[in-house]
């Protein structure tokens, strides 16, 4: 670990050399490329530095230990020798989640796909819920929201609602929230008082970059209609909603929100993208499922995750454990504990397999 961490701090004393060459400075990629270089590495050699500077002055304290000393010095050293060697062990144990192979898409902007699936106006109504969950805690981490595509029911929910979470770290967080997410609550359409159990889709894609899915003119078909409002009715008489199919794997992205069709052209080949870059990754992933499928989740929307419960104000997650009392706190947007206690069981799952 010491030489892999030694490794690392040359790295990034290096690239703090690079950044200050003005051959560098004046070539924008290669400075973009060392600063997100260097942003990366800065944590762990950070960790690394202080960890250097904990062994010294332990070794330090142990040496002085040795000395001739009054019983009022000899505990003052004991004690330090205490509180040292627990950062030490703290600081190793942070080291080691630092260096855990690191998903490269973590730091990626994410496209959420939200769907309501079993249950229908009441699933529709909870996809609704989960948009707005995701847009409060999208707030509190500075993130900015932007939303490519919707499709509404008469009564305001969500058919499907597709957008983007602009921020650093996005998919990181986000990546998570794949599944099919239920909850048991009585629903407005319901007269009698009975709870009901209703499911929604959640997609999280990480986005895919011209550079990492390229797509050829060639293999796309585009097809312009009027977009619709909830209940399917027009509200456009100009044919400014696309849909673009891509022929090679059949997959489609639709976009009608916004109001010229270059724009939703765009907006639904960053869904097509999305979607084929997904669909490679989960290929690519499946080849190792066997063995490496873990406990947090494979990202199939089919997969049950969650279940909101509101007449006892409980949410659970199911691939965890973890069951909180406090739903309208996680409807609100704050959800960051559980966000933190799925982080935390995939470190463990990767470190208990040495990955």
């Amino acid at each position: 670990m010491l030489d892999r961490l030694q490794s690392l701090a040359d790295r990034y004393e290096k690239l703090s050399e690079l950044l200050c060459d003005p051959d560098v400075a004046s070539d924008a990629k290669k400075l973009r490329d060392y600063s997100k270089e260097q942003s990366d590495l800065q944590p762990a050699y950070e960790a690394y530095v202080e960890y250097k500077n904990v062994i010294e002055e332990l070794d330090a304290a142990k040496m002085m230990l040795g000395e001739k000393l009054d019983d009022e010095m000899r505990d003052m050293v004991k004690m330090e020798i205490e509180e040292l060697t627990s950062r030490q062990q703290s600081l190793e144990e942070k080291i080691r989640v630092l260096l855990l192979p690191k998903d490269p898409n973590d730091d990626k902007n994410v496209i959420v796909e939200i769907r309501g699936a079993a249950g229908g106006d009441e699933a529709a109504l909870f996809a609704s819920d989960l948009y707005r969950m995701y847009t409060r805690y999208a707030d509190s981490q500075g993130w900015k929201v932007e939303v490519l595509d919707a499709s509404m029911n008469d009564l305001g929910g969500f058919k499907e609602v597709i957008f983007m979470i602009n921020g650093r770290g996005a998919y990181s967080k986000m990546k998570f929230e794949s599944g099919a997410h239920r909850v048991q609550r009585i629903p407005t359409t319901e007269s009698g008082g009975r709870i009901h159990t209703s499911t929604s889709t959640v997609a999280v894609m990480p986005e895919a970059e011209e550079v990492d899915i390229e797509i050829l003119d060639k293999d796309i078909r585009v097809d312009t209609f009027c977009s619709s409002g909830a209940g399917g009715q027009s509200v456009n008489t100009t044919k400014s909603a696309v849909r673009v199919t891509h022929i090679p794997t059949g997959i489609v992205a639709t976009c009608q929100d916004g109001k010229s069709q270059n724009s939703n052209k765009e907006k639904a080949l960053q869904v097509l993208r999305a979607r084929i870059y997904d669909m490679m990754r989960q290929e690519e992933e499946a080849k190792y499922a066997g063995e490496r499928k873990s406990k947090v989740g494979t990202g199939d929307r089919s997969e049950r995750i969650r279940t909101y419960n509101f007449p006892q104000s409980r949410v659970t997650d199911h691939r965890i454990g973890l069951t909180l009392h406090k739903l309208d706190q996680v409807m609100n947007g704050e959800i960051e504990e559980i966000v933190s206690a799925l982080t935390l069981a995939e470190q463990a799952e990767s470190m208990e397999k040495g990955v």
